[in-house]
């Protein structure tokens, strides 16, 4: 076989033989070439027979843990059956697949898709962490790195990112999203989107997003993945369709459904969902795909009594590729004869995928082969992981720091002890892409390497590590030896959390407690009266209140990928000030969930009747946006270029942010409104902007902010985005908690009157 290099050649000097050869991708040509990608599809349509149409439905699976295909993948490729895979990657085996495809009657080349979700081969943060960073340019960068190591090895498509808005953290795939903010959501959303695409997917360096699951998963009942759905319209819309919608007008070229019941619809049977709001309403003209048997799974819910059935509803509900399961291949033209699903429908199904097929360029460049050199260049490069441990220390959150106990001081300590078997976990999230253990620095890597750099042979420190317990600690027999280590002490660090596998898919949970005796752990060291600080391992948010009240240091790591253990060092030792802020609200217990921020305002009856717990605070234990730095900053003077406005005009607020503190910092400058009276009730806050500045010690700037319409409507009774004349009050500062405040008045436009 030939290799890559041979195969481009040989491409670049041939006669056009393929459909869609010479098409230039949209991001390359004026408007009128869209007709002529029109024109293409219609083309194409016309010469496919039924069975090629519904072969370019289907998505079938390669190895997950090899990246292999099979020999029947081949040839269903060759004749033309399928038309995309998941999981296949590296070179070698794209190249095979590829040029399979390739040999088919009208050469459509396949599609490549695999789950790209914080890495491929460098691994960043976690999303949930990406999204506490509140930092779009280094989300941005994070998955254009991505992007770029993710198409060197021959992958075109990722099925990223995930933008499920998610309240309830005993939901596992909490780590996957951007948290619990509509608003917050949606920046990450098209972040996340331009760094996959940039403005032209096409180029060698970018792969398609797909944005997901379409919608509203992250809602599901008590926590539980998969499980049902059932919300209000108006909730729909108002909170977790936005970022949705925020990652197509960013150009997403795909979209993927969710597995749960949608107020009694399967979402991956939901014409409303998939036809009226996506691509009436919105005018998407992407490609929807299924989520893995999610067409199957009609079964399951009792929508469908057989695959038949099930491939009916998915195929005129909107779905265009039907992942890992067979109906439309297997009983497509028996629908069809049946009157059950028209040709116009396959059509349309078939022509979406050929255009984003055409996006990516794969018509244009027949061969757009991966080169092992190349892979093997771009894979893990020296500046991309510079990049991923900038931003796993720019996502660690100081959620407390009495007495200054951060960052450590070596040159007042003579014995530091490390103690936790998650200091020494290499062990991925599922979503690992094709990253390697041996490629991640641990905490314990991270702390030794950065000792052996600082360390005086004036001035020698001890440095001793302990596990304490094994993963999930089950018993105390580990904790001899790592009070003995911590005796011993001038301070301890302690890593306790939870592994990686206990967040993600199919990993809902009822408590969310520090597993094990891992806080009897924590007590035992307390009761030394040893200095300690506590970093926290976590996909979700946990409940720490002891520790919270007890610990002196608290620093959230999540799952901070490949560098995460060398940033953690970086943190710890004031080489760098952490920035990061709560995408989501730590609650005291996991009674008080769902716990957010922008919830409605409850009536106030006359005491004892009013809105509260008999046997808990109803405050959560670290708001929204919260997160500490190893400097101070104060936000003050806020105000408005105008006090009144009307309706349709927009107002400045303005705010000065001081460094009152010793050293460099940033900070994450919020700001919320509230919208007093409305004919809809609105949230008591809503994040409306936010900027991430730094400030030398000492350093004071004014930032500004722009309120005007966009900002200051809301769902009025008909569904339309609607700015109704009244007060709102406009809040600025470091953390949904904020307290300064000033009103705004919103008065009818000139021309008009106010409803009343």
């Amino acid at each position: 076989m030939l290799d890559a290099r041979e195969l481009q050649k040989d491409a670049a000097e041939r006669e056009p033989k393929s459909p869609g050869e010479g098409f230039m991708t949209p991001a390359d040509s004026s408007g009128a070439k869209d007709a002529d990608l029109e024109d293409r599809i219609r083309n194409l349509l016309d010469r496919m027979s039924l069975q090629e149409k519904l072969g370019q439905l289907q998505m079938a699976p390669g190895s997950f843990t090899s990246g292999d295909h099979n020999p029947a993948m081949l040839d269903l490729a060759r004749r033309g059956l399928i038309g995309s895979v998941l999981n296949v990657r590296g070179a070698r085996n794209t190249n095979e697949l590829i040029s399979a495809s390739l040999e088919s009657r009208l050469k459509i080349p396949i599609l490549l898709g695999f789950d790209v979700i914080h890495g491929y081969r460098t691994l960043f943060p976690i999303p949930l962490a990406c999204a506490a960073t509140w930092d779009l340019t280094a989300v941005e960068r994070s998955t254009a790195i991505a992007a770029a190591e993710a198409r060197s090895a021959g992958v075109q498509w990722t099925f990223a990112p995930m933008v499920d808005l998610a309240r309830d953290p005993r939901w596992g795939r909490v780590q996957e999203g951007a948290g619990e903010d509509t608003f917050l959501g949606g920046e990450m959303a098209k972040a996340q989107v331009r760094g996959f695409q940039g403005t032209d997917y096409s180029r060698n360096d970018k792969i398609m997003a797909c944005a997901k699951h379409f919608a509203a998963y992250g809602a599901a009942e008590a926590g539980l993945d998969y499980n049902a759905v059932d919300m209000s319209e108006r909730r729909l819309r108002e909170i977790y369709l936005p970022p949705f919608k925020a990652a197509a007008d960013a150009g997403a070229g795909s979209f993927m459904t969710a597995y749960m019941d949608l107020n009694g619809v399967p979402a991956t049977a939901n014409s409303w969902l998939l036809q009226t709001v996506l691509r009436e309403e919105w005018q998407f003209d992407g490609m929807v795909v299924s989520d893995f048997l999610s067409v199957s799974d009609l079964i399951t819910h009792g929508l469908a009594a057989n695959l038949s059935e099930a491939g009916r509803y998915a195929l005129n509900a909107g779905v265009d590729v039907e992942m890992a399961s067979t109906s439309y291949g297997q009983f497509g033209a028996a629908l069809l004869a049946a009157g059950q699903v028209s040709i116009e429908t396959i059509n349309e199904r078939v022509s979406n995928v050929l255009r984003a097929k055409f996006r990516l360029g794969l018509f244009n460049r027949p061969f757009p082969f991966a080169d092992e050199q190349w892979e093997n260049q771009t894979l893990l490069k020296a500046e991309f992981r510079q990049a991923a441990r900038e931003m796993a220390a720019q996502s660690f959150v100081l959620l407390k720091n009495d007495r200054r106990t951060l960052p450590i001081n070596l040159a007042k300590i003579r014995a530091l002890t490390l103690i936790g078997s998650l200091a020494d976990d290499t062990m991925p999230d599922l979503w690992k892409g094709d990253s390697k253990a041996e490629d991640t620095v641990t905490i314990l890597q991270g702390i030794r390497d950065k000792l052996s750099a600082v360390r005086s042979p004036s001035a020698p420190l001890v440095f001793r590590y302990e596990k304490g317990c094994e993963p999930g600690c089950p018993s105390d027999r580990d904790f001899p030896a790592a009070l003995d280590a911590a005796r011993t002490a001038d301070f301890v660090i302690l890593v306790v959390g939870e592994l990686a596998n206990a967040s993600g898919e199919a990993a809902s949970l009822t408590d969310l407690n520090l597993s094990g005796r891992q806080l009897d752990l924590v007590k035992a060291v307390a009761d030394l009266g040893v200095p300690y600080a506590v970093v926290l391992r976590n996909g979700r948010p946990l409940t720490i209140e002891w520790l919270a009240e007890n610990a002196s240091a608290i620093l959230v790591t999540w799952h901070p990928g490949t560098m995460g253990g060398a940033a953690v060092a970086d943190v710890l030792f004031g080489d760098v000030n952490p920035s990061g802020k709560l995408p989501i609200t730590f609650p005291r217990n996991v009674g008080q969930i769902p716990l957010y921020y922008a919830h409605k305002n409850p009536p106030k009856p006359a005491p004892p009747f009013t809105s509260h717990y008999l046997d808990s605070v109803k405050t959560p234990l670290y708001p929204f946006g919260f997160g500490l730095s190893y400097t101070t900053f104060s936000i003050e003077e806020l105000r408005l270029s105008a006090s009144r406005i009307r309706v349709g005009e927009s107002v400045t607020v303005s705010v000065e942010v001081r460094n009152i503190g010793q050293r460099e910092g940033q900070e994450v400058v919020q700001l919320y409104i509230h919208d007093l009276v409305a004919r809809i009730t609105q949230p008591i806050r809503q994040l409306k902007a936010f900027q991430k500045i730094s400030l030398t010690a000492g350093e004071v700037r004014r930032i500004e902010f722009v309120l005007g319409s966009e900002e200051l409507a809301y769902l009025d009774p008909e569904f339309r985005m609607t700015v109704e004349p009244g007060a709102f009050d406009v809040y600025v500062g470091n953390s949904s908690d904020a307290t300064l405040t000033v009103r705004l008045f919103v008065h009818p436009p000139a021309s008009s009157h106010s409803h009343g």
